[in-house]
């Protein structure tokens, strides 16, 4: 054995060709009898939430040895720590959805293994699989396209992903993360559901700490069930009795365009009209029950500093044409408060071999997920289409594995030979971070508390 840069075990080329070795001499008679119902295939999918495991299941259910490889213990990915800690009963029905994708004979889960860190693409093409996908999500945050506000975050100025991190486990007792405020008139730039997480985590926050200063009762998941408004209505008391200003939304472009609500495919005029009301009704409602403030059409284009802090951005006003939004001469205006959160989208981390158009992968058809330039590599989920939205990335998954199965029908089956060096690379990987190969045994083992 040997160590790595990183500090973790890892196989060397002799001991991987042992087991190889050893797979061919040994496990012929079962290998032939488990291949030839399964057509003899493989493909690789690397990340294994929610995209990821609904390619998975797919590839699984049609008898193809499929090799799910993740960067973390678990594989839950953002439905673990993207989605704010209020929605409990929701996380433990999509854990239990991916697990039970996971837990499939014809399955080998890989964990704590991260692509570009501690195997390549390019290793992983060189296995000479029928096909590799990539589920690796956004993880990053899409920077605010505001020049030079970077260099002020943690200093009055915070993205979203680690702040909806720092929520979610702040008062765990083992929690020795970064510390984040929370405080009341902070702006958040943004649009879609992720930003009005933050708007929610704001207000449960704000109003949470000024309704115990007096003494009443101040939940933070009595206050999201229920919602701000009838609570206070309850105690006789508004937001001004509290002392609390609440926080400030603005988005660049319409209500109506907010992605709040997702239309139909190939929708027509009269449909798109139809989810643009609905939008506005469900922010409404949103406005209603939080009470914070919202602007629309309305983009930073520069910030205010004093000292080494940001305290504040520079807004113009927008007009929508063509679907863009499109800044007004002579509207700037500055406002000034004590936070501001970017929540305007998460991106892929770029992965050497794989050719970036923008902040995205290159991808020759959305729909397919085939990458520019690499054969039998597809990409699927958050990391095509940029979205953070739960039920999209399952049906991405869904529709970008449909295409493989496809592919795959055209592609020839392995020797078997072949397919003991894949499993034993597997095994190697495996073994490096401890994983037996009994799923519900892991999961048992590092799973958090929901």
């Amino acid at each position: 054995m040997k160590t790595d840069n990183f500090g973790r075990l890892s196989k060397t080329r002799p001991e991987i060709a042992a087991i190889v070795a050893l797979n061919l001499n040994q496990e012929d008679v079962s290998l032939s009898s488990h291949y030839t119902a399964s057509g003899r295939k493989v493909v690789l999918v690397v990340g294994c939430a929610v995209a990821g495991s609904e390619a998975v299941a797919q590839f699984a259910q049609q008898g193809i040895l499929t090799i799910a490889i993740e960067q973390n213990a678990r594989p839950y990915g953002k439905i673990e720590d993207g989605l704010p800690r209020w929605h409990v009963k929701q996380r433990r029905q999509e854990y239990d959805k991916i697990n039970a994708k996971l837990d499939h004979p014809n399955v080998r889960f890989v964990p704590l293994t991260k692509l570009s860190r501690d195997i390549s693409l390019e290793e992983i093409v060189g296995w000479k699989l029928n096909a590799a996908c990539l589920a690796v999500g956004a993880w990053r945050d899409r920077p605010l396209p505001v020049p030079g506000i970077d260099a002020y975050v943690g200093r009055g100025f915070y993205y979203q992903n680690p702040f909806v991190y720092w929520f979610n486990h702040y008062e765990d007792s083992d929690y020795n993360g970064p510390k984040y405020e929370a405080p009341d008139g902070t702006i958040v730039v943004g649009g879609g559901l992720a930003s009005l997480d933050v708007v929610k985590i704001l207000q449960l926050e704000t109003v949470g700490r000024a309704l115990k200063a007096r003494g009443l009762p101040g939940e933070m998941l009595e206050l999201e069930q229920k919602g701000i408004k009838r609570p206070l209505d309850a105690l006789g008391l508004t937001m001004a009795d509290l002392g609390v200003k609440g926080c400030i939304l603005y988005y660049r472009r319409r209500v109506e365009d907010m992605p709040l609500a997702e239309p139909p495919d190939n929708p027509t005029s009269e449909q798109m009209a139809k989810v643009g009301m609905v939008r506005r009704k469900l922010l409404q409602n949103f406005l209603d029950k939080y009470l914070f403030t919202f602007h629309e059409r309305h983009v930073p284009v520069g910030f205010i500093a004093e000292g080494d802090r940001l305290v504040g951005l520079k807004f113009a006003e927008t007009e929508v044409k063509d679907g863009k939004a499109v800044i007004k001469p002579g509207t700037e205006k500055e406002v000034r408060a004590p936070l501001v959160i970017s929540s305007v989208g998460s991106i892929p981390e770029p992965i050497q071999g794989i050719e970036m158009k923008g902040e995205l992968y290159r991808i020759k058809d959305e729909e397919t997920g085939e990458v520019e330039g690499l054969s039998g590599v597809f990409a699927l989920g958050n990391a095509v289409t940029g979205k953070g939205n739960i039920l999209l990335s399952m049906k991405h998954g869904r529709l970008v594995a449909q295409h493989v199965l496809k592919y795959l029908a055209g592609q020839p089956e392995l020797q078997l030979s072949q397919i003991a060096a894949i499993e034993a690379k597997v095994k190697a990987l495996q073994e490096r971070v401890g994983y037996s190969g009994n799923y519900r045994e892991w999961i048992a083992k590092v799973e958090a508390p929901v």
